[in-house]
């Protein structure tokens, strides 16, 4: 029976060689034996920018590379990486999509994005997105010193962890309506995405008919991967051992 891996969150950094490690195997293994997999954002805890050439970030791209030579890969930005473009994701081999994308999984239109989008309710985040996902703050960015944007990205981590500790669970997660204007605008019933951390299926109404939004879980303390054939859908886990 074919089927398709989904995987979103994973975080990866210098600091958690065991969800690296988690992950390497899952490609190795795993991977291999789906028709295509999905990485829908947040491959990296952070990413400054395709110079910051680092032993993870080519450790991961020699892995990706060697499962697409049999298994096509897809990946999404997410809100820690959308610094990556396409002089990494070649190196890595994977094909790089829109942050909104349409595909024909096994008969039904699905879309699939990162998910950050869709939490409406965090104002002061949605600002910053569509300034950073602009053209201007990008290039701005992308041309300081690597050492200048090493700093400032150890400064937006502890202001972003702070800030997290003064929103509450609704803020951070989807707002409804989004969802639904976000599949009435590409006219699907089914919907994957990441992001919230909060690995789940769920059952909802669009244009009258039953419709699923189902999210893929983070790899801070599992793996979590979401398998679909043609005849069900999986939220799996893959273990490994937390670090001290």
């Amino acid at each position: 029976m074919p089927f398709t891996y989904f995987i979103a969150d994973i975080h990866l950094s210098a600091e958690r060689d065991d969800i690296t490690e988690c992950l390497l195997t899952f490609l190795k293994q795993d991977a291999p034996q789906a028709e295509a997999l999905y990485v829908l954002g947040d491959l990296f805890e952070f990413w400054l920018g395709d110079d910051d050439i680092t032993p993870l970030s080519e450790r991961v791209a020699s892995a990706f590379k060697t499962l697409s030579a049999t298994t096509p890969v897809y990946f999404i930005h997410g809100n820690r990486d959308f610094a990556i473009r396409q002089g990494w994701t070649d190196k890595a081999g994977m094909t790089l999509l829109p942050e909104q994308q349409v595909i024909d999984l096994y008969g039904t239109p699905t879309l699939l994005l990162h998910g950050d989008e869709l939490c409406t309710l965090d104002i002061e985040y949605q600002k910053f997105r569509k300034k950073a996902r602009g053209w201007w703050w990008p290039r701005l960015v992308g041309a300081l010193p690597l050492w200048l944007r090493r700093k400032l990205a150890q400064r937006g981590r502890k202001t972003s962890q702070k800030n997290q500790q003064n929103l509450t669970a609704e803020i951070m997660d989807v707002t409804p309506d989004e969802v639904v204007y976000v599949m009435v605008k590409h006219n699907v019933q089914q919907l994957i995405h990441g992001h919230t951390h909060r690995p789940n299926i769920h059952s909802l109404t669009v244009n009258g008919k039953p419709a699923h939004r189902i999210v893929v879980g983070d790899w801070y303390t599992q793996g979590s991967v979401l398998r679909v054939s043609p005849v069900d859908v999986r939220l799996e886990k893959r273990q490994f051992t937390l670090s001290g």
